[in-house]
């Protein structure tokens, strides 16, 4: 089994909505990962999508999309971003979802040699606390984190194998200092962690490399020149 990630697809969907207006790198973004996608991802290979997946705002607008990914090859395991407004409550996502695509929320999934957890993230404290909303939002990502990598070990204890973690957010602020999620991932024993979420500028200077024994890589598409990661 090969695995592979890209995050932030921003498909549009029933919306109508491209990324153009991003810059021309984004002209026809889709149809590039597409392309990679169908030639280089076999039916037994695994696709890990970090979130902002769909434009949507609600599910059923979302379906366009869904269906899309489901017509390619591989399983896909996906998180929430912070613009999947569509991701509504997770019995009704899984109730939705077509047969080869697996949401990742509070739990964890195995797979042959590999165990994947994960959860969105948020902002990471920089020079001092985070305002109290998002001191909130933190703390419960760092709670969720938590169950998924809690679910991931027991799936371990079972059968063996490596934990690889998604997140949206970047799990670090822009210095790399320890987080909540970096503290999980080291005593969990994470092997690799996929992010996205940072596009443009910011991914000039976007972290990739190890980080107190887990190896950290950025996988936004646009980052990518539209062609996914094989990080396994």
């Amino acid at each position: 089994m090969n695995v592979f990630a890209i995050g932030d697809l921003h498909l549009a969907g029933s919306m109508d909505k491209t990324m153009d207006m991003f810059g021309d790198q984004w002209e026809g973004h889709w149809d590039k990962i597409r392309s990679d996608w169908k030639v280089r991802v076999r039916q037994a290979d695994l696709v890990l999508l970090p979130g902002d997946i769909s434009w949507a705002m609600r599910l059923e607008e979302a379906r366009e999309d869904l269906l899309q990914l489901a017509d390619l090859p591989g399983t896909i395991v996906m998180i929430k971003g912070n613009h999947d407004f569509w991701w509504s409550s997770l019995a009704k996502l899984r109730a939705a979802l077509p047969p080869g695509i697996l949401p990742l929320q509070n739990q964890a999934y195995g797979f042959d040699g590999f165990v994947v957890c994960g959860t969105r993230g948020w902002i990471c404290p920089s020079d001092g606390a985070l305002p109290p909303q998002d001191e909130k939002i933190y703390m419960r990502e760092i709670a969720r984190l938590e169950l998924s990598l809690k679910a991931g070990a027991r799936l371990l204890e079972e059968g063996g194998g490596r934990i690889i973690a998604m997140m949206h957010f970047p799990p670090f602020n822009e210095r790399q200092e320890e987080s909540g999620f970096v503290r999980l991932f080291r005593e969990y024993g994470v092997e690799k962690v996929v992010y996205g979420h940072l596009h443009g500028r910011s991914l000039a200077t976007a972290f990739e490399g190890d980080l107190q024994g887990t190896e950290y890589i950025q996988v936004s598409c646009d980052h990518l020149g539209f062609r996914l990661k094989q990080i396994c």
